[in-house]
């Protein structure tokens, strides 16, 4: 199924922001790791945490790109 571009470009933000959510959750868990190694656990404990809500929030936006992909999601026109 070919995309117009609207929707390719809604797949596209889509997909970036899940990387980018990925990319700062993988900065995070080295900053929990110096936080735990600096002997503050709560704290690191709590990073770790948002970690898990930012996977969480990646692969939803994955899902929905894929959603996107194969037109179960669709870019209207703003009226």
């Amino acid at each position: 199924m070919s995309l117009t571009k609207p929707n390719q470009d809604l797949k596209r933000d889509l997909q970036g922001i899940a990387s980018d959510l990925k990319w700062s959750a993988v900065e995070l868990m080295r900053i929990a790791e110096r936080l735990s190694l600096a002997g503050n656990e709560a704290d690191a404990q709590a990073v770790l945490r948002m970690c898990n809500v930012f996977h969480d929030g990646e692969d939803r936006l994955v899902g929905y790109a894929d959603e996107v992909k194969t037109g179960r999601i669709v870019r209207g026109k703003v009226e």
